[in-house]
C-alpha cells in the first residue's frame, strides 16, 4: 500500500511503526518516504493520517496519542478491522477536535495491495467528508464505497470476512469430498471456477495445490491473511451479530473453525486457505472450537 501511495501520491509521505526494521525496508524500497520517530510526529508533519494497525485496543491507543495534536486541518483515516462501536468512538473523539475522521476498512488480500486495486469500505460523518479522503484511498484502492455514517466500514468489511471464512470452509470441504470421491481437486477446481459454485476463494486464492499458480498453496500457505487475523474479524463480526440480537448459524460455525485453527501453535499463523491441509490431515477429529473464539475481538 505505501508503495502505491508513494508512486501516486503528489506530495510527502511520513510513515511510522513500531517495528524499526520495517520503517528501514520502507525507506530503503521507497526513498521519497521520510521516517518519523513517534505516533505524534506523523501528524505534525502531516495533514492526512492513515493508520492500520492489528485491533481495537491498538487504535485507541493511537488516536489517544493522535488527539493531542489534530486539528480542523487534518483528516483522518483508520483502514484497521476493528469493531464497529470503537471506530465510532474514535471518530468521535477527531471531529471533537474539529478533523475530519473516518473508517476505511480494505478488502482485496495481498494481491489486491500489489496491484493498487484494493477495496475500501468508508464510513464517514458526511459525502463531503468521503469525497475529501477519496482521493488518498484511490491511490491504493480500485473501488472506494461511501458505506454511511462513522463505523459504517467497519461492519461492511466484518460482514464481507465473515463471508469470506464460510465460503473457503465450504470450498475446501467441497474440494476434499470431491477427493475422497476420487475426483482430482485441480479438475474439481476448473468446473466450481466455470460453475455456480465459483467464489473468491475458488478463483483468486484456491486452496488446492496446483490449482492456481501464485496461491499461498505454492509457498506451503505461508503468510497472506493468516489464521489468526481472520479468527479475529470472524469474532468481532459475532460480536456486532450479537449486539443486535443476530446469531448467524454459518458465521458461529466459522468463527469456532477459524478459532481452533488460530490457537494452534503451527497452523495459527498459516493463510486461511490452509483449512483445507487441515482437513486433509484431521478430517477424523473435527473442531473443538469454544464459544470464545465467536466473541473475542
Amino acid at each position: 500500500m505505501t508503495r502505491n501511495l508513494a508512486a501516486k501520491h503528489s506530495g510527502g509521505i511520513v510513515v511510522y511503526d513500531v517495528n524499526p526494521n520495517t520503517l528501514a525496508a520502507i525507506q530503503k524500497e521507497i526513498p521519497k518516504v521520510q521516517v518519523a520517530k513517534t505516533v505524534e510526529e506523523v501528524a505534525e508533519k502531516s495533514r492526512t493520517v492513515m493508520t492500520m494497525l492489528p485491533a481495537s485496543a491498538h487504535v485507541e491507543q493511537v488516536y489517544r496519542q493522535l488527539e493531542k495534536i489534530v486539528g480542523p486541518e487534518h483528516q483522518l483515516a483508520d483502514s484497521s478491522t476493528i469493531d464497529p462501536l470503537v471506530a465510532k468512538d474514535v471518530s468521535a473523539m477527531m471531529i471533537a477536535k474539529g478533523a475530519l475522521a473516518v473508517d476505511s476498512p480494505v478488502s482485496g488480500g495481498v494481491q489486491g495491495a500489489t496491484a493498487g486495486t484494493l477495496s475500501f469500505m468508508v464510513g464517514a460523518p458526511s459525502k463531503e467528508g468521503f469525497e475529501s479522503i477519496k482521493p488518498v484511498l484511490q491511490c491504493m484502492g480500485k473501488n472506494i464505497v461511501h458505506c454511511g455514517k462513522n463505523g459504517a466500514g467497519q461492519g461492511a468489511k466484518l460482514c464481507n470476512n465473515m463471508l469470506l471464512g464460510i465460503t473457503m470452509i465450504g470450498l475446501s470441504e467441497a474440494l476434499y469430498l470431491g477427493k475422497q470421491l476420487g475426483l482430482d481437486p485441480v479438475l474439481l477446481s476448473g468446473i466450481i471456477n466455470t460453475s455456480t459454485g465459483r467464489s473468491w476463494s475458488s478463483e483468486v486464492n484456491n486452496p488446492a495445490p496446483g490449482a492456481l499458480a501464485g496461491a499461498p498453496v505454492d509457498r506451503a500457505y505461508v503468510g497472506g491473511f493468516v489464521n489468526r487475523l481472520i479468527a479475529k474479524d470472524l469474532g468481532l463480526a459475532m460480536k456486532a451479530a450479537h449486539g443486535v440480537d443476530v446469531h448467524p448459524a454459518l458465521g458461529g460455525v466459522a468463527s469456532q473453525v477459524y478459532g481452533h485453527l488460530a490457537s494452534n501453535e503451527d497452523w495459527g499463523s498459516l493463510d486461511f486457505s490452509s483449512v483445507y491441509k487441515w482437513m486433509e490431515e484431521h478430517n477424523d477429529e473435527g473442531f473443538d472450537g469454544d464459544d470464545n473464539a465467536r466473541t473475542v475481538g
